[in-house]
């Protein structure tokens, strides 16, 4: 089985904007980016040339002699099959980290050959640029960022019929019994497997919990390795000790990250480069505390207050060796950690469509807490999200009292409805909520 990625839609524009830019991908490790490339090239190009810079290093010698990109070209027509045309070639660079000036052979392709369509993408490309201290040649590529396989792109292959019937929706009004009860059994598949590829095609060929379970745990294992290759050497053992305390802080009814989880007499300043790595290799999200909802959201940010997801609620449910069957479960207790998977799952759904900008929180005391708050135009939204069906609580409340916001949003297990600037959606729903607003 294949998976279609909603990336490849973003390819096809690229492919025709007249102004176009090579691109450049980022993303978490094993979450398909060598795959989408080439899918796009086989789907929009009479020829894909792919060349990867770990596996055939002898590749670094053609830009470390030249920066002219017809020459550049010329030489590498020697290391493929296929013509290098302008216009029906796609030239994939693949693991470009590995050499830098082919990363920056880039800018010369943008202003020099811009007819050719390059996507170049690396491993850990955050990570190894800053620690290599490589040059990105900012404003002549266009960096996208790519993510875990979302519900959507899930639904579409595990179930189309149902995925038409949620695409064609436009309002927010309650969906029939039958379609909710199939969409919640779906995103709670989609939980237990997260959006890793190989995942995800596990469970969706029916392969058995034992295949997806050891996908999950093989790539939590190279993200280990990961840490001992690509980090410094006495940043490794804090790396380790932030992935591995993910689940124990996201446990906490108040998730905000605390450092002597890690450590007794742990230091922020001892641990923020090791966060920092997590996050420029993509396997974290940091949402920070605002003191106040106002625009810019970013000019109210705590620095000091913030909590941690992991990059896809699969490997997060696989790093707390929490069981499918309890995930798959709507009365199994688990408390807290139920909490934070639902929220995990809801953050995951939202970075696609924020753009890579990371919502933050609003908790301006131990009695009150908005999951996420977002900016939306020149609107601000409070997002609270709920496990399952249970909605009590005050903390939305206690914001709509003090703040006033136009809309609200609430994503938890309970139908569609819009309702006195309530929008309650089901957390299934959370890529679609734009469509159920009310438009101006």
């Amino acid at each position: 089985m294949e998976i279609r990625r909603d990336i490849i839609d973003t390819f096809l524009r690229w492919k025709e904007d007249a102004d176009r830019k090579p691109i450049l991908l980022k993303g978490a490790r094993q979450i398909g980016k060598t795959w989408a490339m080439e899918a796009f090239g086989k789907e929009a190009f009479e020829f894909c040339a792919k060349f990867d810079f770990d596996r055939q290093p002898e590749l670094k010698s053609v830009f470390q002699t030249t920066k002219n990109p017809e020459r550049i070209l010329k030489e590498l027509s020697l290391y493929t099959e296929v013509p290098l045309v302008a216009g029906k070639t796609l030239i994939i660079f693949d693991e470009i980290q590995e050499c830098e000036e082919a990363l920056n052979s880039l800018k010369y392709f943008y202003e020099d050959a811009p007819e050719y369509h390059i996507i170049a993408a690396g491993s850990l490309l955050g990570v190894a640029v800053k620690k290599k201290s490589m040059t990105v040649p900012v404003g002549k590529v266009r960096i996208l960022r790519m993510f875990p396989i979302s519900f959507r792109e899930f639904l579409r292959s595990a179930d189309e019929r149902l995925f038409e019937y949620v695409e064609g929706l436009q309002q927010a009004t309650p969906l029939p019994e039958i379609i909710f009860n199939k969409l919640k059994t779906e995103y709670r598949r989609y939980m237990v497997c997260g959006g890793m590829p190989e995942a995800v095609i596990s469970l969706l060929d029916n392969k058995g919990m034992e295949a997806v379970e050891q996908v999950l745990q093989d790539i939590l294992d190279l993200y280990e390795l990961d840490f001992a290759k690509y980090a410094a050497p006495k940043e490794i053992p804090r790396i380790h000790t932030i992935w591995h305390s993910l689940p124990s802080q996201l446990a906490k009814e108040n998730r905000k990250f605390i450092y002597k989880v890690l450590k007794s007499g742990a230091r922020s300043k001892d641990y923020e480069d090791a966060l920092l790595w997590l996050e420029d290799a993509g396997m974290i999200y940091r949402t920070f505390n605002i003191t106040k909802p106002a625009l810019p959201v970013s000019a109210y940010e705590d620095p000091t207050a913030f909590k941690v997801y992991a990059c896809d609620c699969g490997l997060l449910r696989r790093l707390a060796k929490l069981p499918a069957t309890v995930v798959l479960d709507s009365t199994a207790n688990y408390t807290e950690f139920k909490g934070s998977m639902a929220e995990n799952a809801i953050l995951q759904s939202l970075m696609p469509l924020l753009k890579d900008d990371v919502p933050h929180y609003w908790s301006p005391d131990s009695r009150a807490e908005v999951e996420f708050i977002i900016q939306h135009g020149e609107d601000i939204i409070p997002i609270e999200v709920k496990a399952e069906q249970c909605v009590s609580g005050r903390s939305l409340s206690v914001y709509t009292e003090k703040y006033q916001p136009k809309h609200r949003i609430r994503f938890s297990f309970l139908n569609l409805q819009y309702k006195s600037g309530l929008l309650s959606c089901p957390s299934p729903l959370s890529e679609w909520y734009e469509r159920f607003l009310p438009k101006e």
